[in-house]
């Protein structure tokens, strides 16, 4: 035998065996490819980042599972009339227009105040499942743009109250509402933006409200999400979504749940509310712009409560209150908190800019 062409074959072979593996392997790669072969289970790396979005988007879905079924559709129902038609007969409309959320399970829910402002029309609850419950009673705050609603008790879970004092600028928001009236249990995300905000709100029908110690987030509050909880990442009522701001993107307002809690606590436990209130709407009236309408800085009255405590101490709209008990009104002190400080029955002393006049 020539055993010099002993190499030349054993290297032929080698070629071959190689050869024969990657098409081999190239066939595999293209069975599996194409479903005629299970993956190989290989370990994954995932990263911190995604690790941490994951627990974050479940905290979230947590949060929105456990309260969904406590936050309602506000309704309204009102006769109307076609204005172009003057035979034609009246007929009731029924229309979504707010959000709010349960916090007892006597039946009471959470809204704003401007949701249910209208007089001679019938309010209802619709829940997540759609059952529809008439409502009973009605309190609106004097004080607060909040309103307590009555239905009768059906089992509905209260939300946790948490507590607003503990905010952090930062921190994680959920807004659940009804959006744009239609839309419902919407949720949207974002953080708190902002503490201690003050801002003026005006409503559909053109009435104006200041509000005080807002809590500002980026957590989108449409039309129709009025009322509806501003929750933390553990499913915690931290705020009452409020207003949201024209003209600007993500700029949203909510009430401190702290504000809400004395409120709510006496309406369960006595089922009336007793807040000392003046029984006026006003505007207050900076520096600067005292300044340039040559006017005292205060409170200018929009309006008085007819036969409120104002009414009976004959203020009238176009009034400047500019002090009580001798405190200057300004940004320090504001008549919501001079007012709510005292107690039901007691008298205050007003100085009142009437006529370029001190009342």
């Amino acid at each position: 035998m020539d055993n010099t062409k002993l190499p030349r074959i054993k290297l032929t072979n080698i070629l071959f065996v190689v050869a024969l593996g990657v098409v081999v392997a190239a066939a595999l790669f293209q069975a599996q490819r194409q479903g005629f072969l299970p993956k190989a289970n290989l370990p994954k790396q995932i990263s911190n980042e995604t690790r941490t979005v994951v627990q974050e988007e479940n905290a979230i879905i947590s949060v929105v599972e456990k309260v969904s079924s406590s936050v309602v559709a506000i309704g309204v129902t009102q006769r109307v009339v076609n204005p172009f038609d003057p035979f034609a007969v009246p007929r009731n409309q029924e229309s979504t227009i707010g959000t709010g959320f349960v916090v007892s399970d006597k039946g009471i829910i959470i809204t704003n105040k401007h949701v249910v402002s209208q007089s001679g029309v019938k309010y209802s609850v619709l829940t997540k499942d759609e059952q529809k419950y008439e409502v009973k009673r009605i309190y609106r705050d004097p004080v607060l743009d909040l309103a307590i609603v009555q239905i009768d008790p059906n089992g509905l879970a209260a939300l946790e109250l948490g507590d607003s004092s503990q905010l952090k600028v930062g921190q994680t928001a959920i807004a659940i509402g009804n959006a744009l009236g239609r839309l419902t249990n919407t949720v949207t995300t974002g953080i708190i933006s902002g503490l201690g905000r003050k801002v003026v709100a005006g409503d559909a029908y053109g009435s104006t409200e200041s509000l005080d110690n807002l809590i500002q987030t980026d957590a989108a509050i449409n039309p129709g999400n009025s009322g509806g909880p501003l929750l933390n990442s553990a499913g915690q009522v931290i705020g009452v979504n409020v207003a949201t701001t024209e003209g600007a993107q993500n700029i949203g307002f909510a009430i401190p749940i702290n504000a809400v809690k004395s409120i709510v606590d006496e309406f369960v436990t006595k089922g009336v509310v007793s807040r000392p209130y003046l029984g006026i709407r006003y505007r207050f009236i900076t520096r600067d712009v005292a300044i340039l309408n040559e006017v005292p800085q205060g409170a200018y009255i929009q309006e008085v409560m007819k036969d409120g405590p104002a009414d009976k101490a004959s203020v009238k709209a176009g009034d400047i209150i500019t002090k009580i008990n001798g405190q200057d009104i300004n940004e320090e002190n504001k008549i919501s908190e001079i007012v709510a400080k005292g107690q039901i029955g007691n008298k205050l002393d007003l100085l009142v800019w009437r006529d370029g006049k001190d009342i």
